[in-house]
Parts: structure tokens; sequence; C-alpha cells
């Protein structure tokens, strides 16, 4: 909260400097016995203010809590004929924090995962922001998450608390990635860290390979690298059509597209900055992929908007839950 506030007023004070500027000059004009000059202006700089606290406002109570169910289909020859139709959810950067004091916003959303009746719902990384404890109270309402093959997940950067200061030690810090895992354990997910699993239907396979947060350089902010995508793939069939989650997009470029055989990765982290002004975000100054779909070849990388929040507000950009379908080409 303290967080909030002190954005609000830096966000009002920056978008309202025309009007100080006018009533300084409106100060100085009265000790003179001046008459008063540029009133429009200074009316008008007296509205911005006003419409920038508002838009903060609608954002911290109306717009974070937004959902959006996006619909994707993906088609791909080597999709296998007995996963035509799969469904997947993909969901990413729940930072339960933002929900410690609203649990019914996050019933809602496991109740609309759970309404796309998934065969695999997939979580990319940041279930938390800053303390372990976010976890314990909502611990029933994400057990509910249901699918026919289960729910994969993997960390991301805030998973490996850097940015807390619960744990002034590294050897607390990984005790509590640790705990952070077992907790998933837990509530029926499988965290897979640099790992993969094989889903099999009517004798034919697919891989899902997941992997720790790795932060590609040249994109976003320098977060933390423990991922190890070598020894998540060791002795898989490449010829299987390969999911990979990868909690950072810029991992992609990294390491992923024409550098493997993986078709599909998933990842979030971004937010889309938790704000999109006419579907355009501030996020894809610091990010090549930083919303949606994208393509090279055959390989393509999905990006989530995220669920929870860093910044306690949303404008312009829901959070997202994303249903891909698989079709054999």
């Amino acid at each position: 909260m303290k967080l909030f506030t002190a954005f609000c007023i830096l966000v009002v004070l920056i978008a309202s400097i025309p009007m100080w500027i006018w009533l300084l000059i409106w100060l100085v004009r009265l000790l003179f016995h001046r008459s008063l000059p540029f009133a429009p202006f200074g009316y008008a700089s007296l509205a911005i203010a006003v419409i920038a606290f508002g838009i903060i406002a609608w954002g911290y109570w109306v717009g974070k809590y937004r959902l959006e169910v996006k619909h994707i289909e993906l088609s791909h020859n080597r999709i296998p004929e007995s996963f035509d139709g799969y469904t997947i959810v993909h969901i990413s950067d729940l930072h339960l924090s933002t929900y410690i004091n609203k649990p019914e916003k996050l019933q809602r959303i496991v109740d609309s995962i759970n309404a796309q009746r998934p065969d695999l719902i997939c979580f990319t990384g940041d279930l938390v922001s800053l303390r372990l404890e976010e976890t314990d109270s909502l611990r029933t309402i994400l057990s509910q998450l249901q699918a026919n093959d289960g729910v994969v997940s993997v960390l991301g950067n805030h998973d490996f608390f850097i940015y807390s200061r619960q744990f002034p030690t590294q050897t607390e810090k990984d005790s509590a990635v640790l705990k952070l895992a077992d907790f998933q354990r837990s509530i029926g997910w499988q965290p897979l860290r640099n790992q993969r699993i094989e889903i099999c239907r009517d004798n034919e396979r697919i891989n899902v390979v997941g992997v720790d947060n790795i932060h590609g350089d040249g994109q976003g902010f320098a977060t933390i690298n423990h991922g190890n995508l070598s020894a998540a793939t060791q002795g898989m069939d490449s010829s299987l059509f390969t999911l990979l989650l990868s909690h950072d997009p810029s991992h992609w470029n990294a390491e992923v597209c024409n550098h493997t055989t993986i078709d599909l990765t998933l990842s979030g982290h971004t937010h889309a900055a938790q704000i999109r002004l006419f579907g355009w975000t501030p996020a894809s100054l610091m990010f090549e992929q930083s919303q949606g779909l994208y393509q090279d070849g055959e390989q393509y990388l999905y990006v989530n908007r995220g669920i929870g929040c860093t910044i306690p507000l949303r404008v312009g950009c829901p959070s997202e839950i994303t249903v891909i379908t698989l079709k054999n080409k």
C-alpha cells in the first residue's frame, strides 16, 4: 500500500507540472497586481492531473482484477493425431501477494481455468512476489486446479526470492526455494526444475520440458540464471513435438529458437508492463517478445500477460488465461 501511494503521488506530480508552473505565475502576478495570464492553460493542466489520478485509481480498484480468457489454435505438422484438439491452459505470474486480501478474486480465476476443461495446465513461474508466506492462506484455492494430465510448473525470478529481505543469506534463500517447490507438489502440481516428462495418448507421445529461470542478455533487466536447458533435454527424443516452459521470454532468442527442435515455448515475466494503450505496451521497449504469439519458421513462443501484479494496478492490460488448442496439420 505504501508503494502504491508513493507511485500515485509521483505520477500525479509529474502530470501536474504545467499546473504548478501556472500557479507560480499566478502567485507572482497576484503579488504585483497583474491580471492572470493563460487561464485556460492552467485549467487544462489541472484537468490532466485529475485524469491521471483517476486512471491510476481505476487501475488499482478495477483494472488489476479484470480477467481475459484468450483462445489460440496452434497447427503444427509434428503434433500427433491423437493430440489433435489437445487443450493446454497457460497461466503465469500469479504473484499471490495480489490476492492475499482478495481470495475470492483468485477463486474466480481458478474456476475460469477449470471451466476450460483443460488436458494440461502450464504455469510459467513467479508464484510469489517477495515472501514464502504468500502461499499459506491460498493453498486450498490453488489445489482446486484440475486437468486431465495435471498441472506442470516452473520457477520464475521472484520464486528465487532475489528481491526479498526475508532471507538475508543465500543458504536461506535456497532453502525457501525448495520449500516453494515442495508447496507446489503438496497441492498436486508437478514442478519441472530442469526436467522433462512425456505425455502419452494412444501410444503417441509429446515432450514437456521445464527449466528454472533463464535470462537472455540484452533484453529486459538482469535477473537470475538457474536454468539448464541441456540437462532438461538430455536423452530426449527430439523427433517428438516438444513443449517448453521457461519463465523469461528472452530465453527463446538466446537459446531456443534456431538452436533446438523445441516447437512451442510458453513464457510470462513481462506482464506486458501491466499497461497497454491501443495494444501497445511499454514492455515492447525492453523485450523483443513482450505479449502474445510469435513465430520463427516452425518454432513458436507465447508470452502470457500474467495474472498477478508487481505494481498494484493494470490499465488496458487485464490478467490473462490462455487456452491453446493443438491441431495436427
